[in-house]
């Protein structure tokens, strides 16, 4: 019976399930309300929602903002840190930035562990790995029982050099183990091998941190899961764009950190590639924020340097995503000098926007659009129903009546501000990164992704938007495009001039013995397994690195080095081919591929006549107010169809605007490619500037 392909990602505002029939290829996809005190509820809502029972699913994959949530809130068990005598600060020293630096009031928050619950023990180890001082083992068990008495859940151990030599960390461990056997326990040498006692330590203390709350939550759900007769593994999206089990979840919680955004830009990726663009940056729009990820030439940016607070980084591999306060109930507020804002500030799940009717009182993003004709009052195929004489009282009052606007001049500048501020991240992101918008597509998705996408594109010069068949759920889909995977990591400084290739070889066969380990622990057969080498680096007297592949087995670094030179021209406009280089770090991805869903090709059927619901009042400004608008049924729209805007497309998951100068080439998997065609001296006349009537 089991058959369908399941996967869930837990949004701010709404969890959204996609279901995949691996027989028939048919989706099913269904949305409910997400439950931030309780996640697994949402979850298992969605599921009875699409009329499942466990034994029908063959594979359950999912994205959990349970770690981002708990570091936010600081929901956060007790913890303590153990570090080597003299660096008890070094979570309070940091790095010595600030994320505006020129802000005096804006304060790094405090660290996830205080002061007072940090302690220090006697023991060193030299640059080389050398042991100078091992540690006292009664200084240890002495130190527990303080712990024990503090009622601590969770021992973060971080010693300096550690990361050459982990073997008073790991004596700590077992002896801390035998004293506490109920406490969960992490060190440095084990978590992030890599010089940089703050990085290391910051790493190792968010995974101290998350580790019991991590360690509950999927207990919780196994246990959930199984009582709807499911019995197979639960995979967990990671930061790295890999999923991991529940057995190696627990041991590398802080990867969960950026859990529920890394399906989003695996999910663009995949559509980009389905529509044969080989460059493309996400726009994953939600109710609460936009997370924004890049690939380039079939690859998605990793980095290594992402926080959920600033000053307490994660040095585990990342998808590179940018995240910024703007989503469908980010709340359009007037700051003290009279400027229009919008974000970060949300409405979230509860109240809600104004028209929602839950108590909401702010405009927001949903609001403006609603008032502009772009929404209908009815969403999630009719299921809900949205109070459009809400949005316009609070658009009026606290937007219109503060600027001198009619009420659909006010939603528009709302709308503006936040395609500003979005186009600002997608800058970020592309020009200062060195890459050329002009060269992407723009894949617009999550539930308010393709409102925005088209002037957002516009704006930026973008020549295409591609809005995936199911837009509102395409995060969720993403959970379902990933193998198993876990990064190996390990500090190696030496000129590459001065580099034996047989060395660095070795020392690549040993962390690959490493990897290999972590993917037999996952249940990954050995025919399933990949693994991939990369080297971190940089010109010498330089900070920061880059990181390039090399071939397995190592036959020369040539290679790597010209890469190096083309990488470093192309991220910071110049290379120096006659500066020495030296390599910073190894790195090993281990790969476990696991079966994924094959979406099937569609024949045309009926026409896009059929597809026409209704017309509308629209407001777009570019046609100078409102205009007659074509609203079609996007499941009724043909694959291979062609349109041109002005036109609004309705599904279950999302909305779709389609601005005047845009046409659309529906693909044979049903995305959506909307192009822009600039007209010159025409404009589409505009029909009416009065309250449009609005089904």
């Amino acid at each position: 019976m089991s058959k369908y392909h399941v996967a869930v990602d837990v949004g701010g505002t709404f969890t959204d399930v996609f279901v995949f029939d691996e027989e028939t290829g048919e989706i099913y996809v269904t949305k409910t309300s997400s439950t931030p005190a309780n996640p697994e509820k949402g979850m298992l809502d969605g599921i009875i929602k699409a009329q499942l029972t466990g034994d029908q699913i063959a594979m359950f994959s999912h994205g959990t903002t349970v770690g981002t949530n708990a570091l936010i809130e600081r929901k956060l068990p007790k913890a303590a840190l153990v570090t080597t005598k003299g660096f008890r600060d070094v979570p309070e020293i940091r790095r010595g930035t600030k994320l505006d630096l020129w802000d005096a009031y804006n304060d790094v928050a405090d660290p996830y562990i205080k002061r007072r619950d940090r302690f220090e023990l006697a023991e060193r180890v030299d640059y080389s790995g050398e042991m100078m001082q091992e540690i006292d083992e009664q200084e240890v068990r002495t130190l527990a029982k303080k712990l024990k008495r503090r009622s601590v859940q969770s021992i973060a151990i971080c010693f300096m050099n550690a990361y050459v030599n982990g073997e008073n960390e790991k004596r700590a461990k077992e002896i801390f183990q035998e004293e506490l056997p109920d406490v969960y326990i992490c060190t440095s040498s084990e978590t992030l091998p890599e010089i940089f006692e703050h990085e290391r330590m910051s790493t190792t203390i968010v995974n101290a941190v998350l580790g019991p709350t991590i360690s509950k939550y999927i207990k919780t759900l196994e246990k959930e899961m199984k009582n709807i007769g499911y019995d197979g593994d639960i995979l967990v999206l990671h930061s790295g764009g890999g999923v991991m089990t529940s057995e190696t979840v627990p041991r590398y919680a802080a990867r969960l950190a950026s859990s529920g955004i890394a399906a989003g830009a695996i999910a663009s990726k995949h559509i980009a590639n389905m529509c044969g663009f080989k460059n493309a940056i996400g726009l994953d729009m939600g109710g609460t924020s936009t997370d924004i990820s890049l690939m380039y030439d079939n690859d998605l940016r990793i980095t290594k340097d992402w926080y959920i607070e600033y000053g307490y980084p994660i040095g585990f591999p990342s998808i590179e995503i940018l995240t910024i306060g703007a989503g469908g109930g980010s709340l359009a507020w007037t700051d003290e000098g009279g400027s229009l804002r919008n974000g970060p500030q949300s409405a979230g799940a509860v109240p809600g926007p104004a028209c929602y009717g839950r108590g909401g009182e702010e405009p927001t993003n949903t609001d403006a659009n609603l008032v502009l004709g772009r929404l209908s009052t009815k969403l999630l195929d009719g299921q809900m129903t949205i109070d459009r004489e809400a949005s316009l009282k609070v658009i009026e009052e606290k937007v219109a009546s503060k600027f001198d606007y009619d009420v659909y001049e006010a939603a528009d500048a709302v709308i503006k501000v936040a395609n500003a501020n979005m186009c600002d991240a997608l800058r970020l992101i592309s020009v200062r990164r060195g890459y050329d918008p002009r060269d992407f597509a723009l894949v617009a998705f999550g539930g308010a992704g393709a409102l925005h996408g088209a002037h957002l594109a516009k704006e930026m010069e973008i020549p295409n938007v591609i809005v995936p068949a199911h837009p509102g759920v395409a995060a969720a889909m993403g959970c379902l495009l990933v193998d198993v995977r876990h990064d190996v990591t390990k500090t190696y400084l030496s000129n590459v001039a001065e580099i034996s290739k047989d060395d660095l070889e070795k020392e690549f066969i040993g962390m690959e013995k490493e990897a290999i380990a972590l993917l037999e622990e996952e249940g990954i057969a050995p025919e399933n397994m990949n693994l991939i080498r990369y080297v971190d680096m940089r010109y010498v007297g330089q900070w920061r690195t880059l990181s390039v592949s090399v071939d397995r087995p190592l036959t020369s670094l040539e290679y790597a080095i010209e890469r190096f030179h083309q990488e470093h021209e192309r991220e910071f406009a110049f290379a120096d081919k006659e500066t020495g280089i030296e390599i910073y770090g190894l790195r090993v991805e281990a790969i476990g591929t696991v079966k994924k869903p094959e979406f099937p090709k569609e024949e045309p059927t009926g026409s896009i006549e059929e597809a026409l619901k209704e017309t509308r009042e629209v407001y777009f400004e570019e046609a100078g107010g409102f205009v007659e608008t074509k609203v079609y049924n996007r499941s009724l729209i043909p694959v291979l169809s062609e349109f041109s805007g002005p036109a609004i497309v309705d599904q279950l998951d999302a909305t779709i605007v389609v601005p005047p100068e845009f046409t659309v080439k529906v693909d044979e998997y049903r995305n959506m490619i909307m192009t822009y065609q600039k007209q010159s001296g025409t404009e589409t006349k505009a029909v009416a500037k009065k309250q449009p009537t609005l089904n």
